[in-house]
């Protein structure tokens, strides 16, 4: 079965990463250099949006990401179009993320589609657990709030195979 993912989350929280690691097809990417104060963060951005597929069992998956910086709001919009599920990327060591995901839920809530949060950099300085992101974004499971490792393939694989349970 195929199911359109969107990935979404706050700038710099791991989602282009994220479907470079999981896609079996190159990846379709509007990567931009940054022209401004968060050129000390990273060199790159997302613009509109990044595409993969990855196949996990019986699940084949078309990954969206979409842009992380406000300004490109406009294109989760564009991208949540009858979506099947998404995956909501939080870094575990910047709090200031979990409001966009609070955001990216309410917007879920609405599409009543099924949802992971993914917890990424839980290898940096003082990460959140995967509990305490769970409690302060009010969710109804802490199971709900996976850890991933967007750079390493088998971490990847574990959400997909999580979320192609969801939707099974």
């Amino acid at each position: 079965m195929a199911y359109k993912v969107v990935i979404t989350g706050a700038f710099n929280t791991g989602k282009s990463t994220f479907i470079h690691t999981a896609s079996e097809i190159p990846v379709v990417s509007t990567e931009k250099q940054i022209t401004d104060r968060l050129v000390a963060v990273k060199e790159t951005t997302t613009v509109a949006l990044d595409y993969g597929r990855a196949t996990i069992g019986g699940c084949i998956f078309h990954l969206f990401g979409t842009p992380g910086q406000e300004r490109f709001d406009f294109m989760c919009d564009i991208l949540s179009q009858e979506a099947d599920a998404y995956l909501v990327l939080v870094d575990s060591t910047n709090r200031s993320t979990l409001t966009f995901a609070r955001q990216a839920l309410r917007q879920v809530s609405r599409c009543r589609a099924p949802y992971l949060v993914v917890a990424t950099k839980q290898d940096g300085h003082k990460p959140m657990s995967t509990g305490a992101i769970a409690d302060a974004l009010k969710l109804p499971s802490a199971d709900l709030v996976v850890a991933c490792d967007p750079r390493d393939r088998a971490s990847v694989q574990a959400v997909l195979e999580r979320l192609c349970s969801l939707l099974g």
